[in-house]
């Protein structure tokens, strides 16, 4: 693959077969790949707008939505990352990490542990934190943190209001929001979410 990839803070960097499961062969630049990955995105929305009844938290919808998301510009799209990253759990551990926050999420939900946003705030991090895919992790976590606030018949979180793929200051804020929930304080990301 000739495009040249630039990682920037919070983006995990893909290994070289990772790389070459990208499709499109006319992207030169990471922005011509950004919009790319928007433009199939925006599909996916479209779909996940059609589909009823939404049952978000099982795996086979969680691997619908990444495939949905980015079939268009990776091979791999929906397969489990294969490889360790920079951050995440261990490759071989993602289904058994996975199968947990889903089961720890509709316990929340079924007995009203958490109100949803911190329900949705936790299920997100959690997706980040695993780090399911080989790419698009945050975009398929804040999709699914949406999918699963719409099922419980919430609204949406606005997510700062802000492209958070391109390097910003409502990134960095994320982030930060990210990293304090890693340390289990979700105050941070509760408010970055509704922000």
């Amino acid at each position: 693959m000739a495009l040249d990839l630039d990682a920037q803070d919070g983006q995990t960097p893909l290994d070289p077969d990772e790389r070459a499961g990208l499709i499109p062969e006319h992207l030169n630049t990471q922005g011509d790949l950004n919009d790319w990955e928007q433009e199939n995105i925006l599909r996916a929305v479209r779909w996940l707008k059609r589909t009823r009844p939404l049952d978000v938290l099982n795996e086979r919808f969680c691997r619908s939505l990444h495939a949905k998301m980015f079939d268009q510009t990776w091979a791999w799209a929906g397969t489990f990352r294969q490889s360790d990253k920079n951050l995440g759990c261990d490759w071989t551990q993602v289904s058994t990490r996975l199968a947990q926050l889903l089961g720890n999420t509709r316990w929340w939900v079924e007995h009203g542990t958490y109100s949803p946003d911190e329900i949705a705030a936790q299920f997100h991090r959690g997706l980040v934190w695993i780090h399911l895919f080989p790419n698009g992790n945050g975009r398929h976590a804040r999709m699914m943190a949406d999918a699963l606030l719409r099922s419980l018949g919430q609204p949406l979180f606005s997510w700062g209001g802000s492209n958070l793929v391109s390097a910003s200051e409502i990134r960095s804020c994320y982030l930060e929001a990210l990293r304090a929930a890693d340390k289990n304080d979700y105050q941070p990301l509760l408010a970055f979410v509704r922000s």
